[in-house]
């Protein structure tokens, strides 16, 4: 009886030690802004991994064909951050892009020539607006510390992403999406939840990505 008694008091014990862990476990847990944003970045980079990719193997331009190999590099190495920041806090990353990424990365395996870069200028441009208000969003408003760190890491390669496919449109004679004054995706802007429903173009494109040689009317993105 008393080997009982003290198997039970060590059992007592040791649930004291454990519910305290327990707790401090909980209490780190990211909220949901700090997880959609993890997720959807992380799909944002799976997508630009890709397009990056068919970007080098298909791209008639020359400079489609760099500033993809520049992009694939970049979002490869932010999200080796993505991925090291979720495992820490746990959060559980998506295994592929989203839908409508998806759907635009099938639309540039069908396309070639002129038609191919007009369609990747495009579509970066559009998914690169969005994930930089995803981001700003994040810088604002995310509550976890890793996660906004990871966030201001982000934006300045994000805008220069932007900033370079502006200039690759300009050159190739492409419709560039209506910016803020400073010539920048305005911030502030009303943002889809990053991650959220399908409801929302996610990061990376969406799948009304505009037809080659159509005009690109992409709406700039809402001041608050």
């Amino acid at each position: 009886m008393l080997g009982i008694k003290r198997l039970g008091l060590l059992a007592a014990l040791l649930l004291v030690g454990v519910a305290p862990a327990a707790a401090a476990q909980a209490a780190v847990q990211p909220s949901q802004q700090d997880t959609q944003y993890l997720q959807a970045i992380h799909q944002v980079n799976l997508f630009e991994i890709t397009a990056g990719e068919l970007a080098q193997q298909k791209g008639q331009d020359q400079g489609v064909k760099d500033l993809g190999a520049r992009l694939k590099t970049d979002h490869t190495e932010l999200d080796q951050t993505v991925q090291q920041t979720a495992s820490q806090l746990g959060v559980q990353l998506p295994s592929e892009p989203t839908a409508d990424q998806q759907s635009v990365i099938d639309q540039l395996n069908n396309a070639s020539g002129e038609e191919f870069d007009r369609l990747w200028v495009t579509s970066e441009l559009a998914g690169h607006v969005q994930a930089i208000q995803a981001t700003q969003t994040e810088i604002s408003q995310g509550s976890e510390q890793s996660v906004v760190q990871l966030a201001q890491t982000a934006l300045p390669t994000l805008q220069a992403h932007y900033d370079a496919l502006v200039q690759l449109a300009e050159q190739l004679g492409i419709p560039v999406p209506q910016t803020s004054a400073s010539g920048t995706p305005s911030p502030g802007g009303t943002t889809p939840a990053p991650g959220g429903t399908t409801e929302a173009p996610a990061p990376g494109g969406t799948t009304e990505a505009p037809a080659p040689g159509d005009t690109f009317e992409t709406p700039a993105p809402t001041q608050s």
